[in-house]
C-alpha cells in the first residue's frame, strides 16, 4: 500500500495485533499503526460510495458482476477522485464470503492461470493497487455523479427488509438446511438488488425519506383512538 500511495487500511476481525509491528513493513510502520479495526464488513464500509470484492471465481456462484483487473481499474479511477472506495480482500485460503460479496456493487478478478487461481494475499494487493496508480493521468476529472454512501444503502436495506417481514413477504427465519436449500439468505438477496440500483446521495436520502414516512403512516394508523 504505501508503495504505491494507498494509506488508509482497515481490518476486519484481524487474526492477531501483531500486523501492527510487521517487521518485514519496511518504511511502511506509521500506516500499520494507524490501521482501522472493524467487528464486520459493514461497518468499515459505511462511508464509502463504491465497494468492490476481490475473487479468483473459480467454482463459486458469484451474484455479481465480475471484471478483469485492467477493466475494473478504469472504473476505480474515476470514483477514486472526490469519493471513498473500499476494495476488500478476504483470506487466502477461502476469500471474501458470501455476506462479505453482498456489500459489494461488483467484482474484480486478476488474470491467472486456471490451474493456480489463488495468489499471495501480498502480492494481490500489490498487483491491484500498482495497476491503480500506474495512470495518474486518469485521475484528473471527477465524478459528476456522488454515489449514496455504504451507511445509507444498508440502512435502505434495512427499512426494505422492516417492509417486506411487514407484509409477510420475508417469513420466519429458515433452519439451515433450508437455507442450503434455497440459496442465498434473503437479507443477502436484498443487499445485493440495493447496490445494483446504484443510487446517487440525493436518491439514497429521498428513498430513504419515502420509506420513513410510509412507516410513520401506517404506525399512525395502528395507534389506538385518544379517550374522551
Amino acid at each position: 500500500m504505501s508503495n504505491f500511495g494507498f494509506f488508509h487500511l482497515r481490518v476486519v476481525n484481524p487474526y492477531e495485533l501483531a500486523f501492527r509491528e510487521a517487521r518485514s513493513a519496511i518504511g511502511a510502520e506509521p500506516l500499520l499503526a494507524r490501521a482501522e479495526e472493524f467487528k464486520t464488513v459493514g461497518e468499515a464500509v459505511e462511508d464509502c460510495g463504491l465497494i468492490v470484492g476481490t475473487t479468483a471465481v473459480g467454482l463459486r456462484q458469484l451474484q455479481h458482476p465480475v471484471c478483469r483487473l485492467d477493466q475494473a481499474a478504469r472504473l476505480l479511477r474515476k470514483h477514486l477522485v472526490g469519493n471513498r472506495v473500499a476494495l476488500l480482500f478476504g483470506s487466502e485460503k477461502r476469500g471474501l464470503s458470501n455476506e462479505d460479496l453482498s456489500h459489494c456493487h461488483w467484482l474484480l478478478r486478476i488474470p491467472a492461470r486456471e490451474e493456480h487461481r489463488s495468489v499471495n494475499l501480498g502480492q494481490a494487493v500489490a498487483v491491484c493497487l500498482y495497476e491503480l496508480a500506474r495512470d495518474p493521468q486518469a485521475l484528473s476529472k471527477p465524478e459528476r455523479h456522488l454515489p449514496a454512501t455504504a451507511a445509507d444503502l444498508e440502512r435502505l436495506t434495512q427499512l426494505l427488509l422492516d417492509a417486506l417481514r411487514s407484509s409477510g413477504y420475508v417469513k420466519v427465519a429458515p433452519s439451515s438446511s433450508q437455507k442450503r436449500r434455497s440459496g442465498a439468505p434473503t437479507e443477502e438477496k436484498i443487499r445485493r438488488l440495493v447496490r445494483r440500483l446504484r443510487l446517487s446521495a440525493a436518491d439514497a436520502n429521498l428513498t430513504l425519506g419515502i420509506f420513513r414516512q410510509i412507516f410513520w403512516k401506517l404506525a399512525s394508523t395502528k395507534a389506538p383512538p385518544a379517550e374522551d
